[in-house]
């Protein structure tokens, strides 16, 4: 049997973490226990278990948190403050680091995560053996919300997050926004240098378009570029066309947003709104009919399809009824928009021409209510753009934790858990689709702009993983 000063020994180089010898009567057992090679997801649960109990891990976290969000303040008491809940939080981590073998890893992880977090992550540690590494991201009403953070990041998830990309963790972040948007407020909220460290990529608008600072002729991938060219055509008509055909006041409601590639319509109104509910679901109907006939336009042979004659002097948009007839079968959600506006088609599917058929499969319309309505390329999409991040930052065996709230994020999601690359977390506001998705799973859900609790799951977890 080892001896006390081998078991300890070994610990430093299974473990990775120092023990003071002050401490040999406590932790003796567990040393050996772990140097024997006994040491278990069932051994931790134990040691953890013990260490919520016994421990004072609420103070732990509250001053580990004061800690880390004390704001830069000019004042001698406040800093004075500081210092104090400095001193104390490291006399209550080394009250823990001197009475487990674990100690040092055990302080941090109490420090920042709940009991329940903490065994949240034990179960995935359990359950897939592995570390996260890469954090893949969508933004509005993900890592905030617009009812419970006045649409900005919490302190708390950017300090979470820098603090994770420093253990060496790439971020992500995929969303439907406009690549200068989203790059501005992610300088402004994590910084020049994280934002060009070579290690953070923001898939934009869906993934039409990548860019990763840092990475020379790689720094922006324009995905959109590897279209053909009958879909490109159809994007840059649309386009050319969306506002100055609308009707007058549909066009004074709403704007284009300034995209590279999707087409994207958003109200003037404030998003959420009845008013923005009401243009946004007229917008959806004057969409996908541009749509249709674009598309007859540009496919050879139906292009003098056009608008012809009905019964008792009505006349039909033949490609905007085949368009609303495919979409409102493709989205239960459209077709719903698109009986409420009494624009349901009276055409069935299988009457649309196959050329024009095959071409909408190509085309995503989407609907966010009271906020956007656009149309998309299904050739390229988040789990593209996000593929295409993750080579440039070359991730080769990823396995991320995807944090989404809408169906497009979904599709991430679906890609993960399909290629056994990672976890999927959503907000208990997200759409019912995506819920189902990530309750199926792990069930990491969390209350609206509350993404700090997941991600401190996914450093529990690292630190687990790194304890093997």
């Amino acid at each position: 049997m080892l001896s006390v000063q081998s078991a300890i020994h070994v610990c430093w180089s299974v473990v990775g973490l120092s023990v003071s010898l002050t401490a040999v009567g406590v932790v003796s057992e567990e040393c050996v226990f772990i140097a024997g090679g006994r040491d278990t997801d069932m051994d931790r649960y134990d040691l953890l278990y013990r260490l919520y109990e016994e421990y004072e891990t609420d103070t732990l976290r509250d001053l580990q948190n004061f800690v880390d969000l004390f704001p830069p303040v000019d004042s001698r008491v406040a800093l004075e403050y500081w210092q104090d809940a400095s001193d104390e939080l490291d006399a209550h981590k080394r009250d823990i680091s001197q009475s487990f073998a674990a100690g040092e890893a055990m302080a941090e992880i109490a420090a920042r995560a709940t009991r329940e977090q903490t065994f949240t992550a034990l179960d995935l540690h359990s359950k897939y053996g592995r570390r996260v590494n890469a954090l893949v991201l969508d933004v509005d009403e993900t890592l905030r919300s617009a009812g419970r953070t006045d649409n900005e990041i919490p302190r708390e998830t950017l300090h979470l997050l820098t603090e994770l990309h420093e253990t060496g963790i790439p971020i992500v972040i995929c969303t439907g926004q406009t690549l200068e948007n989203v790059k501005g407020f992610m300088i402004q909220g994590l910084g020049t240098e994280l934002v060009h460290s070579g290690s953070f990529s923001i898939v934009y608008e869906a993934g039409t378009g990548v860019f990763t600072p840092g990475h020379g002729s790689d720094t922006k991938r324009l995905l959109y570029e590897t279209l053909d060219e009958e879909i490109q055509e159809v994007f840059s008509l649309v386009r050319s066309r969306v506002l100055t055909a609308a009707p007058s006041e549909l066009r004074r409601s709403l704007h284009l947003q300034g995209n590279e590639f999707n087409v994207t319509l958003k109200p003037n109104f404030d998003v959420g709104s009845d008013a923005a509910a009401e243009v946004i679901d007229e917008a959806l109907v004057y969409l996908v009919d541009l749509l249709g006939r674009t598309v007859a336009e540009t496919v050879e042979g139906v292009d003098d399809v056009g608008i012809e004659a009905r019964d008792a002097g009505e006349t039909t948009d033949r490609p905007g009824e085949w368009a609303r007839a495919y979409y409102a079968d493709a989205d239960p959600e459209i077709a719903s928009v698109l009986t409420a506006e009494e624009a349901s088609s009276e055409c069935d599917v299988e009457e649309i021409p196959n050329e024009v058929r095959e071409r909408f499969e190509r085309i995503d319309v989407a609907y966010y209510h009271a906020d956007a309505a656009e149309i998309g390329s299904l050739d390229l999409d988040k789990p593209t753009g996000v593929r295409s991040a993750l080579d440039v930052l070359d991730i080769d065996d990823p396995f991320c934790l995807v944090m989404g709230d809408s169906k497009s994020d979904l599709r991430v999601m679906e890609w993960a858990h399909d290629a056994d690359a990672g976890l999927a977390a959503a907000p208990r506001h997200a759409s019912e689709s995506v819920l189902d998705h990530v309750r199926s799973t792990d069930d990491l859900v969390y209350e609206p702009g509350d993404a700090g609790s997941i991600l401190r799951v996914v450093s529990v977890l690292n630190q687990l993983t790194a304890w093997s």
